[in-house]
């Protein structure tokens, strides 16, 4: 493979230049499905098939329902006079769907005509269970493909997300005149693993519906043993992507453009965080704490590289960590890149000659939980979170030394205490006049938002609630990364999406992707592209307002 960043290296800054480190390069490939034999298959159109994984097909008819919209204005896009338009319902294609009132369809029936005729549209939704075994083929690792042909057109989405690229025909998309629809479904699979597959199917031709009804013609799993060595994140050429942006307020519209566009760049991490662009490489860096990886993307070539092994630990202990790479990555004011290390339970600059500086590890003698997430004040002082969340146990770590989760400040080698009155503190922000500081919680009981004013010298004064979700918010999922464009607004990554705050608290809307967004970072020649660091993707959108780019 081609190593990435071959002639980008020269515009590097001295201090990142001398940091980076290349084992594995992968330039983007498109979503294709594989030509060779399948090692195991399973027929989804059978009662055998279907046990296998577990599953059951649900069945809906989709209903035409009219809803308010714009006629395109002068700039091609919905932002004219108000209109009415057609919409379809239910919306049934994302991953956490609730379809448990949806009629179960036996396998043997699935091929029955179904629908009320002629113009008609209709999902078909299925989770299945990756098994242990199918006959003698150990499925661990495997890819995995499913082929469907819908009675007349298709679309299939799998997990919440529906990738098309320009000119694509087939796979996740409509392919032609009753066609069949192949594409991956999982890369490097393991027992257990559950994937969610939703059929949208089209009673078709369009414009001359037909005396007949939607069936299904063939659903299938086909299991493919893995490549050597391969298995791991890869980049694709950029696919368009299911993006919903909630517009609660006009200025929502000044910051998310009328028909917001979501692109996947990169897919089979573990899990995504801590972005930061690198203004003088044109690159994006980002760390996946789980696999102990810092990875670039380029999204000049769609290549995607590992930057840093053992980004964050290499104890012998290594095992017992589900999280023990790099979380929070920055770069200070000389572009030197500063890293958030989980395991090492520290923080580190590494230096032009690749050597780490250790800027934080202790406070009062005791070390560090697990640094999360960092910002540099324009003073040059470090302020980061430190929750337990990098530690094997959390809070009941035998590990653990201090009796709390703080936000800390590190200046001229001296740690100082900011706030220990949250229990996860995670996302931290300063604004565009570094008059407030932000932090976010992660935490099922508390999910808040605390802003501090900066006093003249510096000093951060006595918090308060800026936003509170708790209610409004259940479950177990919390607040994670924050950031905030130049005009002071706050877009703060939550259960459900990305939601913008304006700097009064008020909630603007939310951008919600197929997964859930952990981390942000703004990068792009004019620092519009937003990045977004989604479980085991990495997404972008364009947005009006910039953001900063350190």
């Amino acid at each position: 493979m081609k190593p990435l960043f071959t002639v980008a290296l020269l515009s590097l800054t001295a201090c990142l230049g001398g940091a980076w480190a290349v084992s594995r390069a992968a330039d983007a490939r498109p979503p294709a499905a594989t030509l060779e034999q399948p090692a195991a298959t399973l027929d989804l159109m059978t009662p055998e098939g279907v046990s296998a994984v577990q599953g059951a097909w649900r069945y809906r008819d989709v209903e035409l329902v009219r809803v308010p919209f714009h006629a395109p204005g002068a700039d091609g896009q919905p932002t004219g006079a108000a209109n009415q338009t057609w919409d379809i319902s239910p919306h049934a294609g994302g991953r956490d769907y609730d379809d448990h009132d949806w009629p179960v369809i036996e396998p043997a029936t699935v091929q029955q005509r179904r629908g009320a005729g002629r113009l008609s549209f209709a999902w078909y939704r299925m989770q299945l269970t990756i098994p242990a075994k199918i006959g003698e083929f150990d499925t661990r690792g495997a890819n995995v493909e499913f082929e469907t042909s819908i009675d007349d057109y298709a679309e299939v989405w799998v997990d919440g997300e529906l990738p098309r690229a320009f000119a694509q025909s087939g796979g996740s998309v409509i392919g032609g005149w009753n066609t069949v629809n192949r594409l991956s479904v999982g890369r490097n699979v393991q027992p257990g693993q559950k994937i969610q597959i939703a059929v949208y199917g089209i009673n078709g031709p369009l414009s001359d519906p037909p005396t007949n009804y939607i069936w299904m013609r063939l659903a299938k799993l086909s299991f493919y043993r893995p490549e050597a060595g391969a298995g791991g994140p890869i980049a694709v050429v950029p696919q368009e992507v299911n993006v919903h942006v909630e517009r609660r307020d006009p200025a929502i519209d000044q910051i998310v453009p009328p028909n917001a566009k979501v692109f996947k760049l990169a897919e089979g991490f573990q899990f995504t965080e801590g972005p930061i662009w690198i203004r003088k490489g044109g690159y994006l860096l980002f760390s996946d704490p789980n696999a102990n990886r810092i990875y670039s993307y380029d999204p000049q070539r769609a290549a995607l590289a590992v930057y840093r092994e053992h980004s964050g630990y290499e104890g012998s202990d290594i095992a017992e960590y589900s999280q023990p790479g790099s979380n929070g990555l920055t770069v200070d004011s000389s572009g030197c890149l500063t890293i958030n290390q989980h395991g090492n339970r520290r923080i580190v600059r590494v230096e032009a000659d690749g050597t780490l500086t250790v800027l934080a590890d202790r406070y009062r003698g005791k070390r560090l939980n697990s640094p999360n997430d960092l910002v540099y004040k324009s003073d040059g002082s470090l302020f980061f979170t430190d929750p337990p969340f990098g530690l094997p146990a959390f809070f009941k770590d035998p590990r653990k030394e201090l009796g709390f989760s703080g936000v800390f400040r590190a200046f001229k080698g001296k740690v100082t205490l900011v706030t220990d009155e949250l229990d996860g503190p995670n996302g931290l922000a300063f604004s565009p006049a570094e008059d407030y500081f932000y932090v976010d919680n992660w935490s099922p009981h508390r999910k808040v938002i605390l802003r501090f004013p900066v006093k003249p010298d510096g000093r951060i004064g006595k918090s308060e609630v800026f936003v509170d979700m708790t209610a409004e918010l259940p479950g177990d999922e919390a607040l994670d990364g924050m950031k905030i464009d130049i005009q002071g607004n706050l877009y703060v990554t939550a259960p459900d999406g990305v939601r913008i705050y304006s700097p009064a608290g008020r909630h603007l809307g939310t951008i919600s992707v197929p997964r859930t967004v952990h981390n942000l970072a703004w990068g792009g020649d004019d620092g519009r592209t937003l990045y977004l660091c989604a479980s085991d993707r990495l997404y972008r959108i364009n947005v009006l307002i910039p953001g900063p780019r350190p």
